[in-house]
């Protein structure tokens, strides 16, 4: 490893791979503050702790099995209808069942924080922990097939750079990685805690978690090599994506700023309260 990190070249491998691991993990940190939120207070952190360890062990086993996520590619299915033609691949299903849970998992929760019933003290904590672990969990997997196979295409593993191997690139990649992570549950605290005291950043989130379901829906149908009537389908690039991200919350950090004196409107579920909403000046 220290011969490794002798080479420059590894050093600028590490910083980008970990940058965008950080990147690619902004919608884990949603999901993660969105699904946190609901629980107690004292569960949250052990929530947003339990799923961000899983996502470094997700990532780090699939990178010592780079060899059978790779042949995921291969084609398992094909189906050519005239109209309609596809290769479907392990990948593609993957990609495209994950982007279809998060559809659903964002709607159902803009739906149950704007016009559901608001839980009772009594709801039973460790169900609702478990729960929150395996929908993490499910996410995780998507997420971490993406994240990997956007890394893995950064640096080749075949065509690696002289002096670091195949060993040496992927040791890079769990290094990158694990570094990303633990910067991940430094500031997860802090921003599921101001994601679930904005109301209005909470709805943002979740459109978020909208796009990235659909980003992810076409991604799959890409990889799938889905063709209507001769045009195959392509894919999002997630430049586009990440800007309209931060371009959205750049504007919303303006309004917030802007209505500081205004109480936010009340959503179901939010755990967290602001001390003066605590004292029943809430909105209905």
């Amino acid at each position: 490893m220290f011969e490794i990190l002798a080479n420059p070249d590894a050093w600028i491998a590490l910083l980008t791979l970990t940058f965008l691991e950080i990147i690619l993990g902004i919608d884990n940190i949603v999901f993660l503050s969105i699904v946190s939120g609901k629980l107690a207070a004292e569960d949250q952190p052990k929530a947003r702790r339990i799923g961000l360890s899983l996502a470094m062990a997700f990532r780090i086993i699939l990178l010592f099995g780079i060899t059978w996520v790779l042949g995921l590619q291969d084609t398992i299915a094909s189906v050519d209808w005239g109209w309609f033609s596809a290769h479907i691949t392990g990948q593609s299903i993957i990609i495209f069942a994950g982007g279809l849970f998060l559809l659903y998992k964002s709607v159902t929760e803009i739906h149950h924080k704007l016009e559901g019933e608001e839980e009772g003290t009594n709801a039973k904590a460790g169900n609702t922990l478990s729960s929150a672990i395996i929908q993490i969990a499910l996410l995780n997997l998507v997420f971490s097939f993406d994240s990997i196979l956007t890394a893995v295409g950064l640096i080749s593993m075949k065509e690696a750079p002289e002096g670091f191997g195949y060993a040496g690139a992927l040791e890079i990649m769990i290094l990158s990685v694990v570094i990303s992570i633990l910067i991940m549950m430094a500031f997860a605290g802090p921003v599921s805690k101001f994601v679930n005291q904005h109301p209005t950043i909470q709805i943002l989130g979740l459109s978020f978690l909208i796009l990235i379901g659909v980003m992810l829906v076409v991604e799959g149908s890409h990889l799938a090599h889905f063709s209507f009537g001769g045009s195959e389908v392509t894919s999002i690039p997630k430049g586009y994506l990440y800007f309209t991200i931060f371009f959205s919350l750049f504007v919303e950090f303006l309004n917030l700023k802007m209505r500081k004196t205004k109480n936010p409107v009340k959503l179901h579920n939010n755990k967290i309260r602001d001390k003066k909403l605590e004292d029943g000046d809430l909105l209905d």
